[in-house]
């Protein structure tokens, strides 16, 4: 028997649900996407709020460094304006000898030599002006003069100086009134002040004075053997191409002769290199926030799309099919993620302004270069970047949710299914686990730093995999001293934290991110302190340092220290690599804190024509107490062989170990002129610190260059750097962080409208509004407490691993924890989660209870 054909459907009626091909018009699917999306916008705030943070952050990242970009460029070659040719050093100085023979070439028109060097200047009160001072040299011929003059002239002859305006306007220094400038050279000698100049914004700005001298004048105060280079103005009418091979020719070997154009080229790659590799490190911070903004979007969907399981599977009846949905829901995902960005867009101008104007304060790179730029291509990569961050995280729950089937129509949709991580899952997570905890044991036996990073990214992925296990555990584990103060409300919390442990565990996920990171530079930050002031009390056992500031230590500066005779131990730290063996000055009074135990010999046997010798070098030459060895081309005799002292590695080029000390005066004979950066003090026998302090001081104000400290102050200035950078690092991941939180405001709004009738369950059995308040507190916080513990975890482990490697690679770092500090993060993160919490928890306390009970 034939089967009738069935009758065709009424105009306007829904097609029938089975067969492929019978879907829903994709025009009404589409009004039925946006119509969802409108109506259930505050489900969908904080999600986008998550966008909105991270695409502001990549944009004011992107807009700061596209303004300094464009003020690299605009002042890459200020000061060549007038150059037509530049004669660049090699390996050594270029003697002044040459610049007179460049002089003599045939089409050079004016030629003078420039160098740049730190340097020093006395304040109007005799104290060194603070901040890092840059002395040039400035040429003296009329037409190759590139500075802006505000007052006076620029230096003309020897004795003759040029400032900053601002430096002049601080000290209140005078035009024709002596100024004392000093460098690497020797003491400070005054100079006539004849102008001022504007540096500001250019590469001659780096945040102290700008000294401008002739070339003999800074030649002589830098104690440099000759220029940098040498810059050539050609004659009218002279061919560029006939006067480079000549200069060329002049020059031999003794540098290199660039044209114009080369000139502003190599000028352009400078400027912007460094505008590159800062862009560079904002950027991966950027990018870490757009990650966990992804963690964010992708539970917030799977959150949703699972409390919609009825609505799709009705859509599923009416004849919609899955690929219908799967695109209907990446429309959503779509539109939410470009309306976000363009938010993000338009907060990361604000923030731009932020970063330039925090830069400025702090002297830091954001806050140079010309003003915010905003860019058609920056503001069309930053609405791709979210738009597509959105999609993509969005994608899996899309799909997943497509995979409804219509019968679902009849269960209670208001309940998202929770699903227990399968073996695919579970084995993937333990590879990859393996292979991260691989990379790291490696990173530590083989000293490879970039290992430590990859170790780390493979074991955060493990962690993930393994999350709906490790979570849910860690929140078990965090809430048993909650049960006996608590009873039955954190056990509800509990159950509540667990119930979904894959909802849980990609809640807890985004802030492992961002913790981890955190912990794993104040864990890294710590060691390194710990190991630079173990190092300092290992090596120097003196009152007072004087140090280099920027530089080596100026010449004589260590003689006139001790010719005071308040000043008993005066020894300045020099050392030459020779032959593969790094060669130290020591002083007998201070060997016993610059070498480790005596394994043969004694040093007390250590006077000129004797040396100590470490061990590695020892046993790697066959030297024992009493042997005979060459230093630089003399003989010497073994006094003792010292184990190596505690030391943050040595200098480039020499094995571990490979170290010969030589007594002062011996070193001296072997390496006159070689400086080194730190010299030793200790008060003479009988003479109290602060007369020695004050001899200390009265030689050092000849020496603008110098700083004086004593042993505390010495490993503060070591150790501030890394507090800089620790908090800068902390400011740049605290985005991420926040975002995170986010996400667990969110996952917990969301959970509160899923179990709006269970809660009134709980109400209307006798559980009042102060105890659901504080179950959803606990929830939160347990979350969150998950989430921090495996972050700090797996932040503490890269960074061992981190200090391992470098102490394979240079000795002395050994691991610190800073118990205090990871316990505030922590805690940061837990009071955070509370606050988050008082949004969800209103919402679930504003709505009536049996209003509630009958919610479908």
């Amino acid at each position: 028997m034939s089967v009738p054909p069935a009758p065709p459907a009424a105009p306007g009626s829904p097609a029938r649900p089975g067969r492929r091909g019978r879907v829903a018009p994709p025009t009404g699917l589409l009004r039925v996407t946006l119509r969802t999306l409108r109506a259930e916008a505050s489900r969908s705030a904080l999600c986008a709020l998550a966008v909105v943070l991270g695409v502001a952050f990549l944009a004011g990242t992107l807009m700061v460094t596209d303004g300094m970009r464009a003020g690299a460029y605009a002042r890459a070659g200020a000061f060549d304006r007038h150059t037509d040719l530049g004669v660049y050093a090699g390996t050594t100085a270029l003697p002044p000898a040459l610049l007179d023979r460049v002089r003599a070439v045939p089409g050079v028109a004016a030629a003078a030599g420039e160098l740049t060097a730190q340097g020093g200047l006395l304040g109007a009160d005799g104290r060194p002006v603070l901040g890092y001072a840059l002395l040039v040299a400035v040429p003296t011929e009329p037409a190759l003069r590139s500075y802006d003059v505000v007052a006076g002239r620029l230096p003309g002859r020897p004795g003759e100086v040029v400032l900053d305006a601002p430096t002049v306007a601080r000290q209140g220094f005078r035009l024709g009134a002596p100024v004392r400038v000093g460098g690497g050279g020797g003491a400070a000698r005054a100079y006539t002040l004849v102008g001022t100049v504007d540096v500001a914004g250019s590469v001659r700005d780096v945040g102290g004075p700008f000294i401008g001298l002739v070339g003999a004048d800074a030649l002589a105060a830098t104690g440099a053997a000759g220029y940098g280079r040498i810059l050539v103005a050609a004659a009218p009418g002279t061919p560029t191409a006939a006067l480079t091979a000549r200069v060329a020719d002049a020059v031999g070997a003794a540098g290199t002769v660039r044209t114009r154009q080369q000139i502003l080229d190599a000028a352009v790659a400078e400027a912007v290199r460094d505008v590159r590799q800062f862009s560079m490190v904002l950027l991966a911070f950027a990018a870490v926030a757009v990650v966990v903004a992804a963690f964010v979007i992708a539970n917030t969907f799977t959150i949703v799309l699972a409390q919609r399981t009825r609505r799709t599977a009705l859509l599923r009846v009416v004849g919609a099919g899955r690929g219908q949905l799967f695109r209907a829901a990446l429309l959503e995902a779509g539109v939410l993620g470009l309306l976000s960005s363009a938010l993000g867009v338009l907060a990361g101008v604000g923030l731009a302004v932020v970063l330039r104007w925090v830069g400025a304060a702090l002297d830091l790179p954001a806050g140079s270069g010309g003003a915010v730029a905003v860019r058609p291509s920056t503001v069309l990569a930053c609405l791709s970047v979210g738009t597509v961050t959105t999609l993509v995280a969005a994608a899996l729950p899309a799909w997943q949710g497509s995979r409804v089937p219509p019968v679902a129509a009849l269960t209670d949709g208001a309940l998202a299914p929770a699903r227990r991580p399968g073996r695919v899952r579970l084995v993937a997570g333990a590879v990859v686990l393996a292979a991260g905890g691989g990379a790291l044991a490696a990173a530590v036996a083989l000293g490879q730093v970039l290992l430590v990073a990859a170790g780390g990214i493979l074991t955060f992925l493990g962690v993930v995999l393994y999350g709906p296990l490790l979570v849910p555990a860690l929140v078990r584990l965090c809430a048993l001293p909650l049960r006996s103060l608590l009873g039955a409300t954190a056990t509800l919390a509990v159950a509540d934290a667990v119930r979904n442990p894959r909802r849980t565990a990609a809640t807890a996920g985004a802030l492992v991110v961002g913790v981890a990171l955190v912990s794993a530079f104040v864990v890294g930050a710590a060691s390194v302190k710990a190991s630079i002031e173990r190092a300092v009390d290992s090596r120097i056992g003196v009152d007072y340092l004087v140090t280099g500031i920027g530089s080596d230590l100026p010449a004589g500066v260590t003689a006139a220290l001790a010719a005071r005779p308040e000043l008993g131990v005066v020894h300045e730290q020099r050392s030459r690599v020779v032959d593969g063996v790094e060669v130290r000055a020591v002083h007998p009074a201070l060997v016993a804190r610059s070498a480790g135990a005596v394994i043969e010999g004694s040093r007390t046997d250590l006077r000129p024509g004797r040396v100590l010798v470490h061990r590695e070098l020892a046993r790697e030459r066959g030297w024992t107490d009493g042997s005979s060895v060459g230093v630089a081309g003399r003989r010497f005799e073994v006094a003792a062989v010292v184990a190596d002292g505690d030391s943050l590695g040595g200098m480039r080029g020499v094995r571990a170990g490979h170290v010969v000390e030589l007594p002062d005066a011996d070193f001296a004979a072997l390496f006159p002129t070689e400086r080194g950066f730190l010299t030793e003090v200790q008060p003479a026998a009988g003479v109290p610190a602060y007369r020695a302090r004050a001899a200390i001081e009265q030689v050092l104000r000849a020496y603008p260059t110098v700083n004086l400290l004593d042993r505390a102050a010495y490993k503060r200035m070591l150790t501030g750097t890394v507090d800089m950078l620790l908090g800068l690092v902390t400011v740049l991941l605290g985005l991420a962080v926040v975002i995170a939180l986010v996400g667990v405001a969110n996952t917990l709004g969301l959970s509160v409208l899923e179990r709006a009738r269970e809660h009134a369950v709980l109400r209307a059995v006798g559980l009042s509004r102060s105890r659901l308040r504080l179950l959803l507190v606990l929830e939160a916080a347990l979350t969150a407490a998950a989430g921090a513990l495996l972050g700090v975890a797996l932040g503490g482990l890269v960074a061992g691993a981190a200090m391992g490697a470098l102490a394979r690679i240079a000795g002395g770092f050994t691991l610190t924890l800073p118990w205090g500090r990871l316990g505030l993060l922590v805690g940061a993160a837990l009071l955070a989660a509370v606050a988050a919490s008082v949004l969800p928890a209103r919402r679930a306390l504003a709505r009536p209870v049996v209003a509630a009970l009958g919610a479908e």
